[in-house]
C-alpha cells in the first residue's frame, strides 16, 4: 500500500467518522457539558434547523466560559466557534488532514451536500488510519525509542 496514493484516493467515509453529537444553538452551556460528559466526547456540533452553524469543544468551554467566568446558563451560540471548517464524506483523507493541520483542529465536522451533520472526524481516527499503513513500524517500537534492548527477545 502506498500512503501518498491512498491519502488522495481514500475518502473521509473510509475513516468511519463517529456519529455526530448535536446541540441546538439556543441550548445552554450547562446542557452542553452534560451532553459532553454523557457521550464521553470532546465536541458537539451546533445546529439550527438541522444545519451545522457551529462547533462547541472542551477548549471552548475552558477559554470562552470558565476562564472569563461566564455563567453556565450562557447560550451555546454566544461561545461556540461559528462556521466551522468541515469536510464531506466524499472528500479525500488528504483534504481532511490538511484542514485539520492548517487550523490546528482535533475534530472536524462531516456534513452532507445540504449542510446537515453526518459525522465527526477526530485526530484519533486519522492516526488509526496512518497506523494501518505502517503496522510493523508502529507495533515494533521499543517502549522508549532512545533505548534498545541489550539482548534480543524471543528464543
Amino acid at each position: 500500500m502506498e500512503l501518498s496514493r491512498n491519502l488522495r484516493v481514500d475518502s473521509v467515509s473510509r475513516l468511519e467518522p463517529t456519529s455526530p453529537r448535536t446541540i441546538a444553538a439556543d441550548q445552554t452551556v450547562a446542557h452542553a457539558v452534560a451532553l459532553l460528559r454523557e457521550a464521553n466526547v470532546g465536541c458537539l456540533l451546533v445546529t439550527q434547523d438541522g444545519l451545522l452553524v457551529g462547533i462547541f469543544t472542551e477548549r471552548d468551554l475552558l477559554t470562552r466560559i470558565l476562564w472569563p467566568g461566564l455563567s453556565l446558563d450562557t447560550a451555546i451560540r454566544q461561545c461556540m466557534t461559528p462556521h466551522p471548517v468541515s469536510v464531506s464524506p466524499k472528500d479525500s483523507v488528504r483534504t481532511a488532514i490538511k484542514r485539520m493541520q492548517k487550523g490546528g483542529y482535533r475534530h472536524l465536522p462531516v456534513v452532507d451536500e445540504a449542510g446537515h451533520p453526518v459525522g465527526v472526524l477526530s485526530v484519533r481516527r486519522v492516526v488509526h488510519y496512518l497506523v494501518e499503513h505502517f503496522p510493523e513500524l508502529v507495533f515494533n517500537l521499543p517502549p522508549d525509542p532512545s533505548r534498545f534492548p541489550e539482548t534480543p527477545d524471543g528464543a
